[in-house]
């Protein structure tokens, strides 16, 4: 059974600095395109990041509002997907979900419990 469970959310003052992490289990995160996915109150889920598989090697993308500010990578030793926060803003207010897959798939692909991240003074 594929299990997802996002974790490192929490509260943070704007410029701050979060790190996200997804621990997988049932399959290997270096072998699928990975995703990061968050969804804002009364917002529509949003596609916020992905990594490639490293046999495709491991190219990431980001969506343009944060780019310079987020890091997506992977650990393989322990199946875990990341992402760097940095010079965190409000409108970075969310919970943030992991994915299997790239953009398109990620949004309709079973997601962990999620992991809020909250930006305010």
């Amino acid at each position: 059974e594929m299990t997802l469970v996002e974790s490192g959310g929490g509260l943070v003052q704007p410029g701050g600095s979060l790190r996200l992490a997804c621990v997988a289990s049932g399959f290997s995160v270096h072998i699928y395109s990975m995703s990061w996915l968050r969804q804002a109150p009364g917002k529509e889920l949003e596609w916020v990041s992905t990594i490639s598989s490293r046999l495709s090697g491991s190219r990431t993308e980001y969506v343009d509002s944060v780019k310079g500010r987020f890091t997506i990578s992977e650990d393989s030793a322990e199946n875990t997907l990341y992402l760097q926060l940095n010079n965190l803003k409000t409108e970075d207010t969310a919970m943030y979900y992991c994915a299997k897959g790239t953009r398109s798939y990620a949004l309709q692909a079973p997601r962990g419990p999620g992991t809020q991240v909250t930006v305010s003074s």
